[in-house]
């Protein structure tokens, strides 16, 4: 699909394989999930402006790149959205950190908004949306709405899996904001999860079922 880029670096497809095993525990599970979400966050960072400055190494004065503009936003969706966080912020620690918080009804499968703090001058900023589970895609769409009411203009989304329809709805919903995933599975099942999948991440994660 258009705007979607899936990472396919067999490191990350390695770890992803053992977050689907079912007898995978919470702690492993929560120890990939911080790192597949490392090494995503170079992929969807790789083309991140860039400005020369003035440095002294220990021979010469020169000039060297370093990363141009504002810092970055990580915007993880609450709650599995923040396994990604520890190991983004070890890699850009000066990013900040807007938290969303939506859950999926059980019923309707539509998100409902529950908490949202940003920094004041998010408009001003590249922000990273992250959601490990692009199921339905509704609570993508949800957050990207929110963000983008506030006047986020540049956007990118980073999700661990994604299905055909949550993809197809958040491009349908955001043409102008780009995926990143580590796999594109087959379906969706009755409940709204992806298969084959991994389960609930946000309930694997944190052990809560």
């Amino acid at each position: 699909m258009q705007g979607v880029t899936v990472v396919n670096h067999p490191l990350i497809q390695h770890k992803l394989t053992l977050m689907r095993r079912k007898d995978t525990s919470t702690k492993q599970f929560r120890e990939l999930l911080n790192e597949i979400g490392m090494l995503i966050c170079y992929e969807i960072t790789r083309e991140l402006p860039t400005e020369l400055v003035e440095i002294e190494t220990p021979l010469t004065k020169t000039m060297a790149p370093m990363i141009a503009g504002k810092k970055l936003v990580f915007a993880p969706i609450l709650r599995a959205g923040t396994a990604f966080l520890d190991g983004m912020l070890n890699l850009v620690p000066s990013a900040r950190v807007c938290h969303i918080g939506l859950y999926r009804d059980p019923k309707t499968l539509k998100s409902v908004e529950y908490y949202f703090k940003a920094p004041e001058d998010i408009a001003d900023r590249l922000v990273i949306v992250m959601d490990p589970m692009l199921a339905t895609g509704n609570s993508s769409v949800a957050a990207v709405d929110k963000l983008k009411g506030r006047g986020v203009k540049n956007l990118r989304l980073m999700c661990l899996l994604a299905a055909p329809a949550g993809l197809e709805h958040f491009i349908r919903s955001h043409p102008d904001v780009p995926v990143w995933t580590a796999a594109v599975d087959d379906h969706l099942n009755d409940h709204g999860y992806i298969v084959p999948g991994l389960g609930d991440a946000g309930d694997r994660m944190f052990g809560t079922k």
